[in-house]
């Protein structure tokens, strides 16, 4: 019998690391939300239609196109996995669904389909075989929402810089009367008016013969440096060359300078296609067996293979500045 040990501090227990995690957040630093803005939704939208198109699936049945073949692609890129079934009020039919039981390796031995129009369990290899698009049976929002994150998060910053580029002065008011006039004055310049005039009586003190301005300025005089729009915007340009190399989309590295030589082409090519093939072999031996027991010919090919052979080196230069010969 195992010994009890009492909980000191009255019931309390010391927050280790897995508490505090779980507290403040699961996904990202809790000051640092993202998740629920308009950004993201869009980030999360645009990369995964860019995932779903680096496979395409020809032999379908024709029941499965249209509008059909758009929650198929969906349900495997979201899922991971469809059953694929043949059903007496449905034909040759597959479904998202949840997997139930397992074999001495671990694997589902039943799948479960909750669908309003039909609720069954399926025999896995008997009765139904699935449509796999990872070995790990999960889909690819992982992927996604991470990237969405950082794309979200960085859009706000550009949104920011490009406001804080547009006026490079603060200007503090001595009395209302001048702070009105300077906000209507800046309203007609934003406003496109190619010369604005102010009365200046309307801007000076009560004493006439103050001689004190009626604002004063604090001057930016390095707004070029402060200027981070340009390197935000390549900086989203680098993070979606990184999303294409984890879905397999061959692209070269925004942040390269000068010269890519063929090594570090190539390097860059095995790198953005080690996952989509790993997601083409499975799609392969799980097609296999689905082909066999429904007798379809359903194949997965990648879309992006193939392409222009790059030279032995690409000169970037006209896009990074002049290349130094040594």
């Amino acid at each position: 019998m195992s010994k009890k040990y009492d909980i000191p501090n009255g019931g309390y227990t010391p927050l280790n690391y897995d508490r505090i995690n779980n507290i403040e957040g699961h996904i990202q630093p809790s000051m640092l939300k993202y998740c629920n803005a308009v950004t993201y939704a869009y980030w999360q939208r645009s990369l995964f239609q860019r995932a779903i198109s680096t496979i395409k699936f020809t032999g379908l049945p024709e029941t499965w196109e249209g509008e059909v073949k758009d929650f198929f692609y969906w349900c495997l890129f979201a899922y991971g996995y469809v059953g694929v079934f043949n059903t007496r009020n449905f034909g040759l039919s597959f479904q998202p669904g949840a997997l139930y039981g397992f074999d001495f390796y671990y694997q589902p031995t039943t799948f479960i389909v909750a669908n309003p129009k039909m609720q069954k369990r399926f025999k896995i290899h008997k009765e139904t075989e699935l449509i796999r698009l990872t070995p790990d049976w999960k889909g690819i929002f992982d992927i996604v929402s991470y990237y969405a994150m950082l794309l979200s998060a960085l859009d706000g910053g550009i949104n920011q810089s490009i406001v804080n580029s547009k006026f490079a002065w603060l200007i503090g008011a001595k009395n209302k009367g001048a702070a009105e006039a300077l906000k209507k004055a800046f309203d007609k310049i934003n406003s496109g008016e190619p010369a604005v005039v102010l009365d200046k009586s309307y801007l000076m003190e009560q004493d006439p013969d103050s001689k004190d301005d009626p604002w004063a300025f604090l001057e930016r005089t390095n707004i070029k440096q402060d200027y981070l729009t340009t390197d935000m915007l390549m900086d989203r340009s680098t993070l979606l060359s990184a999303f294409d190399a984890e879905i397999g989309i061959r692209s070269l590295p925004y942040n390269k300078k000068e010269r890519l030589v063929t090594a570090e082409a190539e390097s860059r090519e095995q790198d953005s296609t080690a996952r989509l093939m790993l997601w083409k072999a499975t799609l392969d031996s799980s097609l296999e067996l689905v082909n066999k027991m429904f007798k379809t010919t359903i194949k997965a090919e990648i879309t992006y293979e193939g392409g222009e052979d790059n030279a032995t080196e690409q000169n970037n230069s006209d896009r990074n500045g002049t290349v130094s010969e040594s």
